[in-house]
């Protein structure tokens, strides 16, 4: 079934003036031929998608659903002229990048801004989402490259090592736990209130699995989005928290908490750098992902967790110069 934006168009502009007549004068078309592309694209579709009300027309449940995709058809229509109109200001590739919390703050800016000085025709996007999202963003096509944390979950990728992390625990400054000398375990903290990433960030779901396998409950008491957050409430004393190490240093400078090694195994980690699992990589894509990778053999993660494999290069594609 094909569609025009001309109809498209029209019942977008009777769903915003609720009004036939005012949506026929936008879109610059004779009454009858609106009442007429209307009548023919229910007709084609076989639903009604507008219904007279005294005070206009309102949309269907059939009409509303039409009007999303319209609206987020619209936002592709103009995403598409953007990045095709940059080409003719000297860009030559547009690189989608989704990246975990962790990632992001702990070593990705870096990166990113030595990746672009050597590649300025490249525009760069970035999108904060949880590492499953991350996986779902670039396996869909949504994104093209993926940086997120271990295990790789989606066999519709490849992945590379990117960096190695670690998780520390933050306390507020006189917790009881501060007395104890060294590292701290993961369970000495289940004792206590939880404050943390929302459902779905990869530290949480670590925590979460841990806690079953002791068979403890997580006290997550508090669950916000971004580890600024969470050092505010810890420092407000609401519980104890892990971040990434070199995250919780930063912020052991700014709020009154105090920053302890986690002992378990699992609190080193490795972020990864993840393409679509295909024969050829674009040529954006391959740069990206040589200028981050490294070369060495991915190691299991610790705890018994599955195995994530490191897929062997794609060949190289190239970009015109």
């Amino acid at each position: 079934m094909r569609f025009d934006l001309i109809t498209l168009n029209l019942v977008l502009a009777i769903s915003e003036t609720r009004n036939l007549t005012r949506a026929a004068e936008r879109e610059h078309l004779a009454l009858a031929a609106a009442s007429k592309r209307l009548k023919d694209l229910e007709t084609r579709l076989g639903v009604q998608l507008f219904v007279r009300r005294a005070r206009g027309v309102e949309p269907t449940e059939a009409g509303r659903a039409l009007v999303r995709h319209i609206r987020g058809l619209h936002a592709s229509l103009h995403a598409l002229e953007s990045e095709v109109v940059e080409f003719s200001r000297g860009i030559k590739g547009h690189l989608r990048i989704a990246a975990n919390a962790g990632a992001i703050a702990e070593c990705l800016p870096a990166d990113l801004a030595a990746f672009s000085r050597e590649h300025p025709q490249i525009r760069i996007s970035l999108e904060d989402l949880t590492s499953a999202e991350v996986q779902a963003a670039v396996a869909d096509g949504r994104a093209d490259v993926g940086i997120f944390a271990q295990p790789l979950s989606d066999q519709r990728l490849r992945a590379w090592p990117y960096r190695d992390g670690r998780l520390a625990v933050i306390l507020p400054r006189g917790h009881a736990l501060a007395a104890e000398p060294g590292a701290l375990a993961f369970e000495s903290l289940l004792d206590y209130d939880i404050v943390g990433l929302h459902i779905g960030a990869s530290v949480h779901e670590l925590m979460l699995q841990r806690a079953l396998e002791r068979g403890r409950t997580l006290n997550a008491r508090l669950q916000v989005r971004g580890f600024d957050a969470i050092a505010q409430l810890v420092d407000a004393g609401l519980g104890v928290a892990l971040l990434p190490a070199a995250v919780a240093e930063r912020f052991a400078r700014l709020f009154a908490i105090e920053v302890r090694p986690l002992l378990d195994a699992w609190s080193q980690r490795t972020y990864l750098i993840a393409a679509r699992d295909q024969e050829v990589l674009p040529a954006v894509v391959q740069r990206f992902v040589d200028a981050l990778t490294r070369d060495v053999p991915l190691v299991s993660p610790a705890g018994g967790a599955s195995p994530t494999i490191l897929v062997p290069r794609a060949p190289r594609a190239t970009i015109p110069s």
